[in-house]
């Protein structure tokens, strides 16, 4: 499969796309700016924020149903996270020490679905908004499911919710750049647009 059908409409995700566009809003407000995609993909954006994930499903159309790479030492092994986790955001476990990379292409049944797959890169929040280097588990993904590698550049989270921090309202910004053909590429045109101006 190529991926360029987004598969059916599911409660959980019209759910999930509806409550974090509802508390963005209630938060500062969010915007999306680009070609958002419509088909399967593997979504890379940088990571400063438990915000991104919200940010992310409030802006991806309600089709893509997507559904997030995370942690799974951090968000899965222990049950008061793993099920909000599942539940709000539609997050699967990946291991970071040893088996994350068979974990990751295993969400090719995920693409195959007609979903989008979120990824972030770095594998861990930046600590000072600063992006660290890109693995390239993500574009094996994409490569492995025949979709597009589609960067997503995320401003406003860190101050929003920053790592170790509470919620200070701030308006967050979602930029989708074009279809890359690696990591690299994909970390250029995010570099890009989290440069450009943000829009009043």
């Amino acid at each position: 499969m190529n991926g360029t059908t987004p598969g059916p409409l599911s409660p959980g995700a019209v759910s999930r796309a509806a409550l974090w566009r509802l508390v963005l809003t209630a938060t500062g407000g969010i915007r999306t700016d680009g070609p958002a995609p419509e088909g399967p993909c593997v979504v890379v954006a940088n990571h400063s924020s438990h915000a991104d994930t919200a940010a992310l499903i409030a802006a991806l159309p309600v089709r893509t149903r997507p559904a997030v790479a995370a942690a799974g030492d951090y968000w899965f092994e222990h049950g008061l996270r793993a099920w909000p986790a599942k539940a709000l955001t539609g997050a699967f476990p990946v291991r970071r020490n040893g088996g994350g990379c068979a974990d990751l292409l295993a969400a090719r049944a995920l693409l195959d679905e007609g979903r989008a797959v979120i990824v972030y890169p770095e594998g861990t929040r930046s600590v000072d908004g600063g992006m660290g280097r890109f693995h390239s588990g993500a574009a094996r993904l994409a490569a492995h499911a025949g979709v597009p590698l589609v960067p997503a550049a995320i401003s406003g989270t860190r101050a929003l919710l920053p790592k170790g921090g509470g919620v200070t309202p701030t308006r967050v910004t979602v930029r989708f750049g074009l279809p890359a053909e690696g990591v690299a590429e994909a970390k250029e045109q995010i570099t890009r647009m989290l440069e450009e101006p943000a829009h009043v």
